[in-house]
């Protein structure tokens, strides 16, 4: 899985899918190491009880601002669009985090 991860110090937008259906975005510079945090019980209060991740969706950004102004964008949308934009993407297939 973290061969197809977005560099290390670069920023990225991800999609997670919880356990119980619902879909959590966030940005990173790490996204190995947020993905552990997440899994942890150390990332998002929201994804903390909500079953088993799975990360279903990233994009590379060009900056910090660049990676929140998309994660605006797409926090906006409503779950059909983001599943729309999930299965556009050539890593829509998912893994389960390790």
């Amino acid at each position: 899985m973290e061969k197809d991860l977005p560099e290390r110090g670069s920023w990225c937008l991800y999609i997670l899918r919880c356990g119980d259906g619902s879909l959590y975005t966030g940005v990173t510079t790490d996204l190995p190491r947020r993905l552990r945090a997440h899994r942890e019980g150390r990332g998002a209060k929201y994804t903390r009880g909500r079953g088993e991740l799975t990360l279903v969706y990233w994009e590379s950004c060009l900056s910090q601002g660049a990676a929140l102004r998309r994660e605006r964008q797409v926090k906006k949308l409503k779950k059909r669009e983001k599943l729309k934009l999930i299965q556009s993407h050539p890593f829509s297939s998912g893994e389960t985090l390790p």
